[in-house]
């Protein structure tokens, strides 16, 4: 096989030995239980008494950039392993690039990278607001009927239903913008994992490494209070149990977050604000609509 490659990877470091691309060469992996042993051999090459030969190839020690990569040799960016997202999270690495290469930070190009997701999904998130503002109008409604039918739960979901469709309004669309950013999220926070060009990324004040947690947990608190505000400005769930379960989600989140990448931690708490903003001003078009 040519163009091919061994290599041993800590994180964000690699050694690779990279034989010459036109020499065939073969390849194997050995586990023993403990270790694994890599092997490149080549064909045999026989040099003549009183001549001279050189045999080329190259050896890479050092930081997963993935331009020095792509320049040592053919497919060995794919040591920056973004797992089954990496059709999403090799664009956003790239979008992140270009943002960087005309800011300068690493943090500032993660705030307006999210803008820029935000404003691609704007319509499919404005539909939903405007579902979600529906649904919030009508909790009086809702709760009227919880308390009608309160003994007779077939009943209630018959004439939540009704109302429902008499509003012209689908109480799932809410969740759609979310199953959507999900696979960004796990693209960006691999992204934020894999590259090492992110290593000790300042961000300012007390950021200096937007590969590692935030070491005051400031981001994860804003992020938190940000989803509460969120959930405030949309309708609380008609059931009891869910409305419960929902209303521990920020302090859920926040704990969860307080050990992920701060670069991770703030894409998810830009990613709020926006969505305050742009469901506050939903909200206030909806209800000047109905008046």
């Amino acid at each position: 096989y040519t163009d091919g490659w061994i290599a041993a990877i800590q994180h964000h470091f690699l050694s690779a030995a990279v034989p010459h691309a036109d020499t065939a060469q073969n390849y194997s992996a050995v586990y023993d239980g403990r270790n694994y042993t890599l092997t490149a051999s080549g064909p045999v090459n026989v040099i003549a008494p009183g001549t001279s030969a050189s045999f080329e190839g190259q050896f890479f020690v050092g930081p997963k950039l993935q331009r020095q990569l792509e320049a040592t040799a053919k497919g060995l960016p794919l040591t920056v392993d973004y797992g089954i997202l990496a059709v999403l999270a090799q664009p956003l690495f790239w979008l992140l690039q270009k943002v960087q290469s005309v800011v300068g930070n690493w943090g500032w190009t993660i705030i307006i990278v999210t803008f820029l997701i935000k404003l691609t999904f704007y319509k499919l998130t404005q539909a939903s607001g405007r579902s979600m503002a529906k649904m919030r109008k009508l909790q009086p409604r809702l709760k009227t009927l919880q308390e009608r039918y309160k003994d007779d739960r077939q009943a209630m979901s018959a004439a939540l239903m009704d109302l429902y469709k008499r509003e012209k309004v689908n109480p799932a669309a809410g969740c759609l913008p979310m199953l959507v950013q999900i696979p960004f999220f796990i693209a960006f926070y691999w992204v934020l994992l894999e590259s090492v060009e992110m290593r000790q990324a300042p961000f300012m004040l007390w950021i200096t490494d937007l590969s590692s947690r935030d070491p005051f947990f400031v981001l994860p608190l804003l992020m938190g209070a940000a989803m509460f505000v969120q959930q405030k400005l949309n309708p609380a769930p008609p059931d009891p149990i869910q409305a419960k379960v929902m209303s521990v989600l920020p302090v859920v989140f926040t704990v969860f977050f307080a050990f992920f990448p701060a670069g991770l931690v703030l894409y998810w708490l830009t990613n709020s604000v926006l969505s305050i903003l742009q469901q506050w001003q939903i909200n206030r078009v909806v209800a000047a609509e109905a008046t």
